[in-house]
């Protein structure tokens, strides 16, 4: 991180099937220079994991045709090191459980804060560069 910028050769997928939660969240990632890309849901997320380098992604939980919870366990079974954020408006024990068992990095309520995108989005990217987190 410099100054209050990010470096800019991350690529973050954002998944929601709401185009103005879409757009919140392109709103709090691109203005730090990361190149977003975005899905409607999680076949959609999936398409572009394969055909794209992506370095994190934020999948919103209850998605049509693929929730983000069943799109990130598909993505494991062929990318099991990418950084995925679920985010949901609904948290509870069995959604978390369920979210850690299928390697998330970690969950986020909604509606969502800018400064926990940005920390979690931090955390998760540095965890790829080797960054020791205390």
């Amino acid at each position: 991180m410099v100054g209050d910028r990010l470096e800019p050769r991350y690529s973050i997928l954002l998944a929601d099937d709401d185009p103005a939660a879409r757009d919140t969240l392109r709103e709090i990632v691109a203005p730090l220079g990361y190149r977003t890309l975005v899905a409607s849901d999680g076949m959609e997320a999936l398409e572009i994991v394969r055909q794209e380098i992506i370095h994190a992604a934020l999948f919103d939980m209850h998605m049509p045709n693929m929730t983000g919870l069943e799109a990130l366990q598909a993505l494991r079974l062929f990318n099991a090191d990418l950084p995925v954020i679920l985010i949901t408006a609904d948290s509870n024990a069995v959604l978390m459980r369920q979210a850690f068992q299928a390697q998330a990095y970690s969950v986020i309520p909604k509606p969502v804060s800018r400064n926990i995108v940005l920390h979690t989005l931090t955390r998760a990217l540095g965890r790829l560069r080797g960054d020791r987190i205390h």
